[in-house]
């Protein structure tokens, strides 16, 4: 009988704790939701006009829209209604300046001086003489005697005897638009004479001091000249000899 009870209450004890364990408090479960990032919207765009953009020119043949080059809408064009691309005109070099530097086409010229080398030469022709003109000539220092050549075919145009050149020879070259100058000559060559025909090389005279030159240096003064449409043997547009009588070959 003892043991009945000892059973009984066990039992009695085991409906107690099971009623006590499900009626604890506990807290329900919630399932949570997963947190989204809204993506960043666009930034505005800045105020201010909005630039038009041209349409496509329409092919040739193709119907133009309303509104569109070419006339009234769904009107075809073709390509001879496109106006007409006219080419540039072309450039006449004789009537066009062009900035550059280009020499007076005179050719090659010979030394005037006979035995002088073209490195013994000195660029003279910038050289001021005083105070208010420049010497526009080359001067080519050589012993008192020496022969002075003609530096290209040509026409002796005037023997002259002046204060400043002493004894001098005006050349003109076969096509009359430049004149070369010799001074300062001791005496012409036999039988030289105005008007005659000279050739390249041809001896003319010899170098000297007359004129207004040192009697102790010698030397002849060569000078060239460009030519005005008179064709005025003692005047016209200086041009510097050196570049021309430096380069000469000997």
């Amino acid at each position: 009988m003892k043991w009945l009870l000892t059973l009984l209450l066990g039992a009695a004890l085991g409906v107690v704790g099971t009623v006590l364990w499900l009626g604890r408090d506990v807290p329900p479960t919630v399932p949570q939701e997963t947190a989204v990032t809204p993506a960043p919207l666009p930034a505005p765009l800045p105020a201010g006009p909005t630039a038009a953009v041209p349409a496509p020119a329409p092919a040739a043949g193709a119907a133009v829209p309303a509104g569109g080059a070419g006339g009234a809408a769904g009107v075809p064009i073709s390509s001879k209604d496109l106006p007409e691309v006219q080419p540039p005109a072309p450039v006449d070099p004789a009537t066009t300046s062009f900035d550059i530097d280009v020499k007076p086409a005179i050719g090659p010229l010979l030394l005037p001086v006979a035995g002088v080398s073209p490195r013994e030469l000195s660029d003279t022709f910038s050289q001021p003489r005083g105070t208010e003109r420049q010497h526009l000539a080359l001067d080519i220092p050589a012993p008192k005697g020496t022969p002075v050549l003609a530096v290209a075919d040509g026409k002796i145009t005037k023997l002259f005897t002046s204060k400043p050149g002493g004894l001098t020879v005006y050349q003109f070259d076969p096509s009359e638009k430049y004149a070369y100058y010799y001074a300062h000559l001791d005496s012409y060559a036999p039988e030289l004479k105005e008007g005659s025909t000279i050739r390249r090389g041809q001896m003319i005279g010899y170098v000297g001091v007359t004129g207004n030159s040192d009697p102790n240096a010698p030397h002849l003064h060569f000078a060239i000249f460009e030519l005005g449409a008179d064709k005025k043997w003692w005047e016209g547009t200086p041009v510097n000899p050196y570049p021309y009588l430096a380069a000469v070959a000997r």
